[in-house]
């Protein structure tokens, strides 16, 4: 089989397919609101195109490693000397100790990855993992560029839409939860994030799905009479987008949402005992040696294959985080959107000795470095420009089986687009010629 990418950089030649797909592109996502904040969520003209023999290594290592981290779950949950590493915060382990209500703490997840020659998982979102309806709607208008039409009559091949086995995942849990009960759906967040149009998005597929759905602050909730209420509205399933910390940040303010989850009043997804993994420090309880006996042979393989050695920063370990700066990177044990993250290789020794000492007094774990792919992306800025950029795989995960992946390209090393940095963009499995 002929090269995918140098195939559809061949196509791109042609200035009136580029113009048309250029407009295309820039044109459905206005219409479909595709923006962080003020930003086009994509600018690169091309999707990620993934071989069906690289698609199956990525979902390969991603359920092996989550086997791993669902063993890990269950010994967390038993030992208070081990579940004591994690670093949670009082509040944050009453609430992971509370009975869900359905077997799966995290119906869906998401490892970030990045796969060069090897798949390599660098963090483990098991809270609140976001982006399906992004890259689903991003598919949607791709599918219908001048480009990828011409691409498909050269190479058969497929998008992997997540939104439908997000609602599925869902409905599972609820069924779990009250198989009796019918499911009227609150999607919890802040308002004015600059995520607000997914939320938009996957309220109108779920009530497209036949499922009930309110948009709702969690500072607008009520618990009452053993009933949680959404703008007025009584709910039993909770899309819990608000992270943990967030929401006890808030204090008696956001109290409700908690309270009705202890008191089993509403199926909260994910529940709140994905907050135990969702901590950065589980990857060190995997990469760790001490702590083997809590896996099998196979889950032992898998996460030598595919998760960096990760430690938590102890004082012990300070003189050779310091000596291996350009192989390390520090990141807050319970951040997200690259806050507090130092990459040795992009700060002078005086800079990573002071990151040091910040994170021998707060909760951190130390990273080994992964190999970041970087690819010629086409972009449309002012015209068509092939970059150099960091790419990412970061499959998700319903119920276990991997499902669809978010895939974010930046000429930042960091790549996050909260933090400012990067596009996402689709990925496409190539099977084969057409």
């Amino acid at each position: 089989m002929k090269d995918p990418v140098a195939a559809y950089h061949a196509l791109l030649d042609d200035e009136r397919l580029t113009a048309g797909s250029a407009e295309a592109l820039a044109e459905g996502q206005r219409e479909r609101h595709l923006m962080f904040g003020e930003r086009p969520l994509c600018v690169a003209i091309r999707p990620q195109l993934l071989t069906r023999r690289r698609y199956e290594q990525a979902v390969s290592a991603a359920e092996g490693v989550f086997r791993a981290l669902a063993a890990l779950e269950k010994a967390v949950l038993k030992d208070t000397e081990l579940r004591a590493e994690l670093g949670l915060e009082p509040e944050e382990e009453r609430l992971a100790m509370a009975d869900p209500g359905f077997k799966s703490s995290s119906p869906s997840a998401r490892l970030d990855s990045f796969f060069a020659d090897e798949v390599r998982f660098v963090e483990y979102n098991a809270e609140s993992p976001a982006g399906m309806a992004y890259s689903d709607n991003l598919a949607q208008i791709f599918a219908r560029l001048p480009v990828m039409k011409a691409f498909r009559k050269q190479f058969r091949g497929r998008f992997l839409p997540t939104r439908r086995r997000q609602l599925r995942s869902m409905l599972r849990a609820f069924a779990q939860w009250d198989r009796g009960a019918t499911p009227v759906m609150a999607i919890v967040d802040w308002e004015g994030l600059p995520t607000a149009p997914e939320f938009e998005m996957f309220k109108s597929f779920f009530e497209e799905a036949g499922v009930r759905t309110v948009i709702c602050d969690p500072r607008a909730l009520e618990f009452r009479r053993g009933k949680l209420y959404a703008q007025g509205a009584a709910v039993n399933l909770v899309y819990r987008r608000v992270l943990t910390s967030e929401l006890l940040d808030r204090g008696e303010e956001t109290r409700a949402l908690g309270d009705a989850y202890v008191a089993g009043a509403a199926c909260v997804v994910n529940s709140f005992r994905a907050k135990l993994l969702h901590k950065k420090m589980s990857l060190a309880l995997l990469s760790d040696d001490r702590y083997e006996r809590l896996y099998t042979t196979a889950q032992r393989a898998a996460v030598r294959r595919h998760i960096p050695w990760t430690r938590r920063v102890r004082p012990e370990l300070v003189d050779e985080i310091a000596g291996r700066r350009q192989h390390l990177v520090l990141k807050p044990n319970d951040e997200y959107g690259g806050k507090g993250v130092v990459l040795g290789w992009t700060v002078d020794q005086t800079e990573w000795e002071a990151a040091i000492q910040v994170a021998t007094t707060q909760s951190y774990v130390v990273q080994e470095a992964v190999e970041i792919p970087r690819v010629p992306f086409p972009v449309v800025l002012e015209g068509l420009r092939y970059l150099d950029l960091a790419v990412d795989l970061d499959p998700y995960l319903f119920d276990g089986r991997a499902g669809g992946f978010m895939t974010r390209v930046s000429a930042a090393a960091l790549l996050n687009v909260t933090a400012g940095a990067g596009s996402v963009v689709p990925t496409f499995v190539v099977e084969g010629p057409a």
